[in-house]
């Protein structure tokens, strides 16, 4: 492999989509937060709902994997 990671190209085009990931997962989470009928935060923090802690964990990681497969292709 060496040191092709390295090269100007492949460093920006990796931050690139690293940046554009992160994008595409705050949406999506933006949106699933929009979706619920309560405030998430609020639930979580304020009331103590680890229950919904579990299921809005469990969606943030099934939306970072889909984006992940997407980004790599």
């Amino acid at each position: 492999m060496g040191i092709e990671w390295l090269k100007p190209a492949v460093f920006f085009g990796s931050l690139l989509y690293a940046v554009i990931g992160v994008g595409v997962f705050w949406i999506s989470f933006v949106i699933v937060d929009k979706l619920t009928p309560y405030d998430l935060w609020e639930e979580i923090v304020e009331k103590k709902n680890v229950a919904l802690a579990i299921v809005v964990g469990a969606t943030a990681i099934a939306i970072g994997l889909i984006v992940a497969a997407a980004i790599h292709g």
